[in-house]
């Protein structure tokens, strides 16, 4: 437990940070989820769990957990299909059992097969899906959720009519907030400002906050045309007593595991979940300045152990989530400490002091979050990976654009579709050695194909090419010294090719270190 706090100096300001972040989005996927706002305390349950169990759980040095974007459309089809959210709950549930099963079967490894280009090209999207989802909120446009991380909206629009419609009914007061709110975050950041102990122990984003809330009460007081309306701050549900608190937790109704549709849910729940949290904490440990690795099963164990709670007193799916892990990273946290104090913080604020939350105008979070999106995607980072080769950058593009136009699994699926065509691409093009080893004045021409160390079915043609170009009447040597493994396709070509092909053109072919291996293929 000592250890925990051994870094409270950095995690307490990081996890103000974080609630700051994480608040919004919490209460936008909840409505966007259910589309209830009597159901928008399930969001703060869930965050509260995300934070507080998944962060004691878990070994994520600065992974953050809570309700996602990315289940949205899967929620609300699931709480259609199922007939009640009480019933949904119990899918969330199932759900969480399974993803502690795959945890203890090992399943956790499958986020290792995710190459660092896409990975990077998917938090490059995010930077750049923030920056264009919160330029409404930051010029007081607010029918849309923080946070989104989808192209199509629920609405019909998509991420640009967004801001177009946006751009068409602009506030001022809104707009003052939000330029002022970025101004104040940059100089915060500054060097300079740094060294002032009170700066080294305070967010700039509660500065940012608490300058939002002041100023709008400045233009209620003095410019009201200037004044941000109720719908554009943040809403939470007022708990004025212990029953208002209980009302607001719904329990599962476990009657409908009779019905086999909720173990279909669930699945479609825990793969997704599952999938998301691991593309998370691989783009996580990237960004972390130590590069600390997290333990990927242990994660599993933990996201199903939060989401099996969360399911059983009324809360949302969780994964873990880069867009509130990424703003722990920028805000200094050294460890989960601030992960769990920002759970904390979501519940204790939510329920004692909600009056005063809902003072703070949605442009100052937009603001934090347009700063975060902007240290996910710098111009920097676009430059270096074209300086690794278009092997590389292909793949990184392609998953920004995909994750732009599409949403978080489908841009990731596209950009590991061109990831193994690049692989595939390279493997096919790895040539196998021919060299001529006969004297120059010789009657009969030698030749040697030295074959690469790992010889798949894509190296075939290659092979097939080389061996054309050996001329009738010669000899040749196929050495497989240097092949750790010779593809069962290529070894049966070679067979047919030194029995039936070489023959017919007098080459004199012999194999040397594959010979057993031909003669096996033969008779199989």
């Amino acid at each position: 437990m000592a250890k925990l706090f051994s870094n409270w100096k950095q995690d307490i300001p990081a996890s103000f940070v974080v609630f700051f972040v994480a608040l919004p989005l919490c209460l936008g996927v909840a409505l966007a989820s259910t589309g209830s706002s009597p159901q928008l305390f399930s969001g703060i349950i869930s965050g509260t769990i995300g934070g507080v169990i998944v962060g004691l759980f878990s070994k994520s040095r600065l992974g953050v957990s809570g309700p996602a974007a990315g289940l949205i459309t899967i929620v609300l089809g699931a709480i259609s299909t199922l007939g009640s959210f009480e019933g949904f709950l119990v899918a969330v549930v199932l759900a969480g059992i399974l993803q502690i099963i795959a945890g203890f079967l090992g399943w956790g490894i499958l986020g290792n097969f995710f190459p660092s280009s896409v990975i990077k090209g998917m938090l490059a999207a995010i930077g750049i899906t923030l920056i264009l989802k919160e330029i409404p909120h930051a010029v007081g446009y607010d029918a849309d959720f923080m946070g989104d991380e989808s192209f199509f909206q629920l609405d019909g629009r998509n991420t640009f009519t967004e801001i177009f419609e946006a751009l068409s009914k602009l506030n001022m007061g809104s707009i003052i907030v939000s330029s002022v709110s970025i101004l104040l975050l940059i100089v915060f950041n500054l060097k300079g400002v740094k060294r002032f102990k009170l700066f080294q122990i305070l967010p700039g984003a509660l500065f940012v906050v608490l300058f939002g809330v002041i100023i709008n009460q400045v233009f209620y007081v003095y410019f009201p045309t200037l004044y941000i309306g109720s719908k554009h701050l943040v809403n939470l549900p007022i708990i004025n007593s212990g029953k208002d608190l209980a009302s607001l937790v719904i329990f599962p109704d476990f009657a409908i595991l009779a019905d086999f549709k909720v173990y279909k849910i669930a699945f479609v729940i825990f793969v997704v979940a599952s999938l998301e949290t691991l593309l998370s904490v691989e783009a996580t440990d990237k960004l972390d300045p130590k590069k600390f690795r997290t333990p990927s099963n242990r994660e599993l164990i933990a996201q199903g152990i939060g989401n099996s709670l969360s399911g059983l007193i009324g809360g949302l799916p969780i994964t873990q989530v880069i867009v509130r892990s990424s703003a722990n990273i920028s805000a200094g946290g050294e460890s989960k400490l601030s992960t769990i104090l920002h759970g904390f913080l979501l519940l204790v604020t939510a329920i004692f002091i909600p009056s005063i939350l809902n003072l703070i105008p949605l442009a100052s979070l937009a603001a934090i979050l347009l700063l975060v999106g902007y240290k996910l995607s710098t111009v920097g980072l676009y430059k270096n990976m074209y300086k690794l080769g278009f092997e590389q950058f292909v793949p990184f593009v392609v998953t920004v654009f995909a994750v732009l136009f599409t949403d978080l699994l489908n841009g990731i699926m596209i950009g590991m579709c061109i990831s193994i065509f690049y692989i595939l691409r390279k493997k096919f093009r790895n040539k196998c050695s021919l060299i001529e080893i006969s004297e120059k004045d010789a009657i009969i021409k030698e030749y040697k194909i030295i074959l690469i160390e790992e010889v798949s079915f894509l190296n075939k043609g290659n092979i097939a090419k080389t061996l054309k170009k050996i001329p009738a009447n010669s000899k040749v040597i196929i050495d497989g010294s240097a092949s750790k493994e010779i593809d069962h396709d290529v070894l049966e070509f070679i067979f047919d090719f030194k029995h039936f092909i070489a023959p017919e053109k007098n080459i004199e072919l012999t194999t040397k270190n594959i010979n057993e291996l031909t003669n096996s293929s033969n008779n199989h």
